[in-house]
C-alpha cells in the first residue's frame, strides 16, 4: 500500500483527490500540508489524515510518505515538486505542471538525477470516453483524422476559492493553462500525435484582471490533423469533444466529465452508433496507476516527459499571443 501525501490540501483535494483514493486500492492519504498550521491540522482532523505539516519539505521528510502529490497553485510546483524529490519522495505533479517549459525541464532532470518516479496528473487519460476514442481512431473507425475539437468551459466567478485564477503571477495564464492544457492533452493522446504549430487569440473583461477570460487555440499536428482548444471563464460548464475523419464522427457533449455517463457518436454516412461510459473512477485509477509504477509493476502513462511537451505547447499558445503570429513547439526529448 503506498502512502501518499497532499501538498496545498484545498478545493481540490477535497472535491476530487479524497473520493478518488476512498476508491483506491493500491494507496491511501497519509499525510497532507497547508501553508498555515492551524489550516493543516484543522484539514487532516476532518478527513482523519495520520499526519499534518506546514512545509513541503517537512512533510517529504517524513518516513512514512512514499509519494507526494502536489496541488498547490502553479506557480508553486517548480519549488513544491524539487522539495518533495529531494526528500527522496515519487512526485505526481497537478497540471499544469509548472508556468513554463524552463521549469519543467528542472524537474525532470531532478527526478532523474535522484530516481524518483515524477507524473503529471492529466487525469483525463483515465477517462473511459477519452480512451474510446483514442481506441476507435487507432481502428481507424473513422478513417484519416483531419479536425479535432476539444471545448472547456465554467463559470470562474470572483468568489470562486481558487482567488489566484486571475493573478497571472500565481497562475501564469488563465484558461488557456487551467483547462486548455486538459484539451490539448486529450487530444494529442486521441490522436496519437503531437502539435508542431499553434496559433492562438484570446479577449480579457473586466473581471479577470491580467489574464485571459476565454481564448481559441489552433494546433497543427505532425501527420496534418488540424486540431481547436476553446476554453472560457465565462460559460457554464461543458467539455464537448469531436474528432472528424475521412470516413466518419466521434463526438461527445460532454467527454471530459466525470460525474455523469457520456454518450459518444460515431457517425458515418447517414448511420449512427451509440455507447455509452462512465469516468466516475478516474482519480483512483490515476492514484492506483502511480502506486504500481512506484511499485515497479507498470509504468505510468503520465511521466514529467507528457507535462513537459504539453507545457511547450502552452508556452507557444503565449508567445503566439504577444506576436500575433504562429508559433513552433519544440519536442521534448523522451
Amino acid at each position: 500500500m503506498v502512502r501518499f501525501g497532499i501538498t496545498g490540501f484545498g478545493l481540490h483535494a477535497v472535491k476530487r483527490l479524497m473520493p478518488g483514493f476512498a476508491r483506491a486500492k493500491k494507496c491511501s492519504v497519509i499525510a497532507l500540508s497547508r501553508r498555515n498550521m492551524v489550516a493543516a491540522l484543522e484539514s487532516a482532523a476532518a478527513y482523519k489524515i495520520p499526519h499534518a505539516f506546514d512545509s513541503v519539505a517537512k512533510l517529504a521528510a517524513s518516513p512514512e510518505v512514499d509519494a507526494v502529490l502536489v496541488t498547490t497553485p502553479n506557480s508553486l510546483h517548480l519549488a513544491d515538486v524539487l522539495a518533495a524529490i529531494e526528500g527522496g519522495k515519487h512526485v505526481l505533479c497537478e497540471k499544469p505542471m509548472a508556468m513554463n517549459a524552463e521549469e519543467c525541464r528542472q524537474m525532470v532532470e531532478a527526478a532523474r538525477k535522484r530516481g524518483v518516479l515524477l507524473g503529471v496528473a492529466h487525469v483525463f487519460r483515465f477517462n473511459h470516453s477519452v480512451l474510446r476514442f483514442r481506441e476507435m481512431v487507432a481502428e481507424g473507425e473513422i478513417g484519416r483524422p483531419i479536425f479535432a475539437r476539444s471545448e472547456f468551459s465554467f463559470l470562474a466567478n470572483p468568489e470562486h476559492p481558487r482567488k489566484w485564477l486571475y493573478d497571472s503571477a500565481v497562475a501564469g495564464a488563465g484558461p488557456i493553462f487551467d483547462i486548455g492544457v486538459h484539451c490539448i492533452d486529450a487530444l494529442r493522446f486521441i490522436l496519437n500525435d503531437e502539435v508542431v504549430r499553434v496559433s492562438a487569440s484570446a479577449q480579457s473583461d473586466e473581471r479577470s484582471g491580467d489574464v485571459e477570460s476565454a481564448a481559441t487555440l489552433t494546433l497543427k499536428f505532425s501527420k496534418g490533423a488540424i486540431g481547436t482548444v476553446l476554453v472560457s471563464y465565462r460559460a457554464d460548464y461543458r467539455t464537448p469533444l469531436e474528432i472528424i475523419g475521412e470516413a466518419g464522427v466521434l463526438s461527445a457533449d460532454n467527454a471530459l466529465n466525470v460525474e455523469h455517463p457520456i454518450e459518444i457518436l460515431l457517425r458515418r454516412g447517414e448511420k449512427t452508433e451509440t455507447g455509452t461510459v462512465s469516468n466516475q473512477s478516474v482519480y483512483a485509477q490515476q492514484v492506483d496507476a502511480f502506486s504500481e509504477a512506484i511499485e515497479g509493476k507498470s509504468r505510468f502513462p503520465i511521466p514529467g516527459e507528457e507535462g513537459w511537451q504539453n507545457q511547450e505547447i502552452l508556452d507557444a499558445a503565449m508567445r503566439s499571443l504577444r506576436s500575433n503570429k504562429t508559433e513552433a513547439v519544440p519536442l521534448v526529448g523522451r
